[in-house]
């Protein structure tokens, strides 16, 4: 996500309805990616969801004043590519993860990822972790044991995948914020979109299969999906601080449970539930630190 300056306005009920809608708009998308992945290739799929968002970053662009030229600007393209190129293999990694464990367990396990950048953060960006939040990310991976049951069962190698997801997009959380200090929201996003692109375009045109037209058109709401999350998204920083909005993302794990159950008649085994739990309320806790360290005085 998007590391944004505190808004002109800071209206929290409209951003937190902004954030429960994206969450939910979220959670229908990878719905609608793990039935097309199950169907055609995961890197096809992924790369016709990326044309979709280059052309929104790039009509975004032309909208403002500079054009692309301005958007484009920046110091640091290595790490901009950089991002771009983590945040495609992780969505790819999580389609996978979407089509071999389902969306439940991969949406609990991948629900850890504010504890990874909260570990990462002193190594990558120099920040402080103090002994609170250690403990927090303990809590949190113990929540991730529970989840993935180590020694009660036979543990499944595709277990990884939401758990990699996880860490890169930790990581690229982690490099945003580093871009955020030359680079603007605007700048980031539009890298984000057209290397994502231009990444899955080399590896996935080579997978290209026909698609019936019924799975064109959800091809298409996908696309719809992805485009107006990120757009409701973008409204949601707008019009309120980060920090008061961001615990309310953790409810497109609900709206993945609710999919997963009654669309792909997945099973929410109770040590998921309390693994899940354990995540999220270490996680909320962080957040919650991080935005005390933040006040003034």
């Amino acid at each position: 996500m998007s590391q944004s300056s505190v808004p002109q306005s800071n209206n929290i009920p409209l951003g937190i309805m902004l954030m429960i809608a994206t969450t939910m708009v979220f959670a229908v998308q990878d719905g609608l990616s793990r039935h097309l992945a199950e169907n055609y290739n995961v890197l096809m799929v992924v790369m016709i969801r990326y044309w979709f968002f280059a052309a929104f970053v790039i009509a975004l662009a032309l909208r403002k004043a500079g054009g692309i030229r301005k958007a484009a600007a920046t110091t640091q393209p290595a790490v901009q590519i950089l991002r771009g190129v983590l945040l495609s293999a992780q969505i790819c990694t999580m389609v996978l993860g979407f089509t071999i464990l389902g969306l439940v367990e991969s949406h609990a396990v991948f629900t850890c990822y504010p504890l990874l950048v909260a570990a990462l953060s002193g190594p990558i960006l120099g920040e402080k972790v103090g002994w609170r939040r250690w403990a927090a990310i303990g809590v949190g991976f113990i929540g991730v044991l529970v989840i993935l049951q180590p020694g009660l069962r036979v543990v499944d190698p595709a277990a990884a995948i939401p758990l990699a997801g996880a860490a890169m997009f930790a990581v690229y959380g982690l490099l945003t914020r580093y871009v955020a200090r030359r680079d603007n929201t605007a700048t980031s996003f539009f890298w984000t979109g057209v290397t994502g692109a231009a990444v899955m375009t080399a590896v996935g045109v080579w997978f290209w299969e026909p698609m019936t037209p019924g799975n064109w058109l959800l091809m298409g709401t996908l696309c719809i999906t992805g485009v107006t999350g990120h757009w409701l998204l973008i409204r949601c920083y707008e019009v309120a601080e980060a920090s008061a909005v961001q615990p309310f993302a953790y409810t497109q794990l609900i709206f993945t449970v609710i999919i997963g159950l009654s669309v792909f008649n997945e099973v929410l085994r109770p040590s998921v539930v309390l693994g899940a739990g354990m995540i999220v309320a270490a996680g909320l806790f962080t957040l919650w630190r991080e935005r005390l360290q933040r006040r003034p005085g």
